[in-house]
């Protein structure tokens, strides 16, 4: 138990550290290259941010363990869209443009729609042992392929400037990155051991221990990325990357996963589902709606008591 709850913590540890050393690294290098800041926020410090999430889904769909990759996925949604907006909206109200409004919150929405379609029967009264197959992987891969090229697409619009560009030395980018993959995958082998190992001794399943302990785990780069960025009164980048980490959690996340192996559906219910896609939709409604495209303070407190409530269903069920 004691060695399981330290490889546990030290994986985490590994995880983060790889994660933030991967996206210095990344950015340094497109910079260089003149990618719009635009593409970057929404590609390299998204999957940067995610790469937690990959190693770990990955990771678990390789050992066998498809409820942790799975719940890791539906849990690190939900864990970014209300937990980590509603901490940073409570810091300092999330102001965003119309065009994240047209343009990235529904296609954050879309991915929690085609999540439900590949999941099968078992939303609808089907059978108890659905799986999202390896075929459904490659379709969400598909979908991975058109949000690419849609954000290349709108790369010119960035107004952002390309400034430092030149400011990290290229050994220090070679540096950034090798040591970033090589702690992202150790730290997340010893992650999916200890916390598999810390749920069978409790009890739970691996479905509520992917979407609650491991997903919380894996998605602290992003509570990190956003708090400071609520701090230093940049708050929209928030939701960017929010936004992002969300869409390539499922349609590059989960659909390398399933490819990999068919992910089991055993242990996971509607309601899971119905609680992804209602917080795409919350998330949606109070920035369209809520007034002047702001994320209100009260509007966080309310994200983030709807967080603490679903995790409360899921250790009492």
């Amino acid at each position: 138990m004691i060695l399981s709850i330290i490889g546990f913590i030290a994986g985490i540890t590994l995880v983060l550290y790889g994660a933030d050393a991967l996206v210095k690294g990344a950015t340094a290098l497109a910079r260089k290259f003149n990618i719009s800041e635009l593409v970057i926020g929404l590609t390299i410090v998204a999957l940067g941010t995610s790469l937690p999430e990959l190693v770990i889904s990955v990771g678990s769909a390789i050992k066998g363990s498809s409820g942790i990759a799975l719940g890791n996925v539906i849990g690190s949604n939900i864990f970014n869209s209300m937990l980590i907006l509603g901490v940073t909206a409570m810091i300092t109200p999330i102001k965003f443009s119309a065009k994240m409004l047209s343009r990235e919150l529904p296609f954050n929405l879309l991915a929690s729609i085609v999540l439900i379609l590949v999941s099968g029967s078992m939303l609808i009264g089907g059978g108890e042992n659905e799986e999202i197959s390896r075929y459904s992987g490659l379709i969400l891969l598909c979908f991975l392929a058109v949000f690419i090229r849609y954000t290349f697409s709108i790369s010119n619009d960035s107004e952002e400037s390309n400034e430092d560009i030149k400011s990290v030395s290229n050994w220090k980018i070679v540096f950034y990155i090798i040591v970033g993959l090589a702690s992202l995958i150790f730290g997340g082998k010893l992650f999916v051991g200890g916390a598999t190992e810390v749920a069978r001794l409790l009890g739970l399943s691996e479905a509520v221990i992917g979407i609650t302990i491991v997903s919380a785990g894996s998605s602290l780069p992003e509570l990190a990325v956003s708090v400071n960025a609520a701090r230093k009164g940049n708050a929209g980048i928030a939701l960017g990357n929010v936004l992002g980490s969300n869409i390539l959690n499922i349609f590059f996340i989960l659909g390398c996963s399933a490819t990999i192996t068919p992910i089991s559906l055993d242990g996971f219910s509607f309601v899971d589902y119905y609680v992804l896609i209602a917080t795409s939709l919350m998330v949606y409604i109070v920035s369209r709606f809520g007034g002047k495209n702001v994320i209100n303070r009260w509007e966080g407190a309310i994200l983030t008591l709807g967080y603490i409530a679903y995790t409360v269903y899921l250790i009492t069920k």
